[in-house]
Formats: C-alpha cells, structure tokens, sequence
C-alpha cells in the first residue's frame, strides 16, 4: 500500500494576512471572528454588519454554525480599511463592491469612483498642509524662533500671502 507524502502548506496568521494583503488569497474558511476583529481592529459587531449589508461575502460557517473567515475575507476588509481611512462613505463602498461582483465590465466605473476618491484625499492633504503650517508658524513664534533684527514678530509666508491677497 502506497503511503501519501504530508503536503507542506505555509498558512499565514490572520494579522499577517490582514496586514499584508498580497498574492493569491487562500480560500479555506479558518479565521474565527475574534481573530479577525482583533488583526482588523473591528469589532465583532461591525464584521457581522459588514457582512449583513454586503460588504462582505456571505461568511462561511463550522459545524457549530460559528462564522469562519478565508483570506480572501481578509483582503477584501483589507481593501475596505482603507477606503474608510481615505474618507470614503459606506454607501460608496458599497457602490464599489457592488460593481467589482459584477466582474470586468464595471472596471471603468470603479476606476471613477477610486479617481474621485483620490481627488477628494490631496484636496484634504492640501488643507492638512496648510493647517500644518500654520501650526508650525504659531510653534516657532511662541518659541522666539521668528523675528526680525528689532526681535518684533515675523509673519510667515502662509500669512504674507494672505495678507497680499486681501490687499
């Protein structure tokens, strides 16, 4: 009788998989819901919504009826931290995993979509920015840092500029 050799499978941990979204997902369902939330920072109650709403694929579940999560799963909530994180509504996520599901016919339509989204990130990296600078003004002249030769305060350029402006 012939004897099968062990297959050497390398399966990455949940926070590694979550924190590192890359390559082909494996797809057998083994992530516990504690163990997502935990890699994810999301609570068990948003996991569950996410699915509910269609965020998320239907999650498959153990014997027990306990929701257990594939890597794919982990990519996708991956992918969906940082849509939140550029500001992105849920209702435009859901527009976006909505038309991805549709498969490559919808590709010009989600380009749009990411396209805006990344007008609507430099336009509020612009603002940071400008408030960054600001902020570094006050930081320096409260720290004497900014002064001209009678030690009298400096405007900074942001300021100068604005005083120019409304001249």
């Amino acid at each position: 009788m012939a004897t099968l050799a062990p297959v050497a499978v390398d399966l990455r941990s949940c926070a590694d998989v979550f924190n590192r979204p890359v390559g082909d997902p494996d797809r057998s369902p083994r992530h516990t819901i504690s163990e997502v939330a935990t890699a994810s920072g999301l609570t068990a109650h948003t996991l569950r919504w996410y699915e509910r709403i269609g965020l998320l694929d239907p999650v498959d579940r153990s014997a027990s009826g306990q929701r257990r999560y594939c890597d794919a799963d982990l990519h996708r909530l991956a992918f969906l931290g940082r849509l939140r994180l550029t500001g992105m509504s849920v209702a435009d996520m859901l527009r976006y995993v909505d038309m991805a599901r549709r498969g490559e016919a919808t590709y010009e339509g989600r380009r749009q979509l990411l396209v805006d989204q990344r007008e609507e990130v430099r336009q509020r990296i612009a603002d940071l920015q400008a408030t960054l600078a600001v902020l570094d003004y006050k930081i320096d002249l409260y720290a004497g840092k900014i002064a001209d030769s009678s030690g009298a305060p400096v405007l900074c350029q942001y300021y100068r500029a604005e005083e120019e402006q409304s001249a």
